[in-house]
């Protein structure tokens, strides 16, 4: 009984060994695609008065090779409004995306800005943060 136990157990410790062997085929990266350099990826808005201007903006610059579109841009609620650019970003010029967060609410907040673009880190998420002070 106690081969038995001992065979199921080196048998076991074998299969996970082999199981935690990853072959890892990466694809090759696209030399040419589009690429964000971005100025500052999170904005803190500090210490901000209830119901005071809101809308903050991220600015980047295409550094690729060919013309950046940003096909979606996501916030992780309601109450933070990003807008994003209609129109390519030509390579080595700038855009913005502006953030509307509604400041009519006391307390801390820490958002994020998920952005969904045709560049070589196609999902990039950007942050927001600050304190709403009571009035």
């Amino acid at each position: 009984m106690r081969k038995i136990i001992t065979l199921f157990v080196l048998g076991f410790l074998t299969f996970t060994m082999n199981a935690q062997e990853k072959q890892v085929t990466e694809k090759p990266k696209d030399t040419n695609a589009p690429s964000f350099e971005f100025v500052t990826e999170v904005i803190d808005y500090g210490k901000i008065a209830l119901n005071a201007d809101g809308v903050r903006t991220f600015k980047f610059k295409n550094v690729g090779k060919t013309p950046l579109v940003i096909s979606d841009i996501k916030s992780s609620c309601g109450c933070t409004v990003p807008k994003k650019p209609t129109d390519p970003i030509m390579p080595g010029e700038s855009g913005e995306i502006e953030v509307k967060y509604a400041t009519n609410r006391p307390g801390g907040f820490s958002k994020t800005i998920t952005v969904s673009s045709n560049a070589d880190e196609p999902v990039k998420s950007l942050q927001i943060k600050g304190i709403v002070l009571k009035e």
